[in-house]
């Protein structure tokens, strides 16, 4: 019990030492501020969805409270981490309990700026652009993307993924309308800048870029690049530095014939 004790108190004086929530931590576009980044650390808001996606899970079997010991052991992370993590969104914990799992969850979600909608449009209805007004699974991370739009005659009027596909020129229109403020970006890269001043002439201030492209924005505008290109070198990296057992066992299996039935 005294070892109990002792813990309860340096995690109260390990909250204590943290900076505090900050009031307005998001943006217009509906993305954690750069101050809240700074305070935070892109890490920590990186690892925020992660445990809100289990303390979903959580929640949907029944639990009321969750440990911050657990959260850490399940993401492989130290418990000194997730403290550090949980107490920049402003939530408390309960000693001997933990976290009551739906306060948790507001407090992520509201640091995220995910507890409102976010409307946002989507420029580009190719493949990529496609699957990801096909993605239903955005609609829990409080974004709607509201409008898909394309250059190609051939796709505009079309309905693709529930959205009628409309032309560039309506855009401006649209997002002044719908007071849109964040935009996805889906082009090819020859495409990309280009689509982006348009986007930023048009209203948009945050952009959520898909395309090869690095853009160049203005002050007041922000981007999150997603290099698909980064992520597949980065596997295959660690695909090629596997152990020797496990290569060996996967060039075995692959060479297997299947059994038969």
């Amino acid at each position: 019990m005294k070892a109990q004790t002792g813990t309860s108190k340096r995690t109260r004086q390990g909250r204590t030492s943290q900076p505090p929530a900050l009031e307005s931590a998001v943006t217009p576009a509906g993305t954690p501020s750069a101050e809240a980044v700074q305070v935070a650390g892109v890490a920590c808001v990186k690892r925020l969805p992660a445990y809100l996606q289990m303390l979903r899970v959580l929640q949907g079997e029944g639990h009321e409270y969750v440990s911050g010991t657990l959260l850490a052991t399940t993401h492989s992370l130290e418990p000194v981490v997730v403290r550090k993590d949980l107490a920049i969104t402003g939530a408390v914990g309960t000693p001997r309990r933990g976290f009551r799992i739906s306060e948790l969850i507001a407090a992520i979600e509201q640091f995220l700026g995910w507890d409102n909608q976010t409307k946002a449009v989507l420029m580009g209805v190719g493949n990529l652009g496609t699957a990801l007004l096909g993605y239903q699974g955005f609609e829990t991370l409080g974004l709607r993307i509201a409008g898909a739009f394309d250059r190609d005659p051939s796709k505009v009027g079309k309905w693709i993924q529930g959205r009628k596909v409309q032309p560039i020129t309506q855009l401006a229109a649209f997002v002044r309308r719908g007071r849109i403020r964040l935009g996805v970006l889906t082009v090819p890269a020859a495409e990309a800048q280009k689509t982006a001043d348009l986007m930023i002439r048009a209203g948009i201030r945050g952009i959520w870029n898909f395309s090869p492209a690095r853009l160049e924005v203005p002050a007041g505008v922000v981007t999150q690049k997603e290099d698909l290109a980064e992520g597949l070198a980065v596997l295959s990296h660690k695909l090629q530095h596997l152990p020797p057992t496990e290569r060996a066992k996967q060039a075995l299996a692959s060479a297997s014939p299947p059994q038969q039935g």
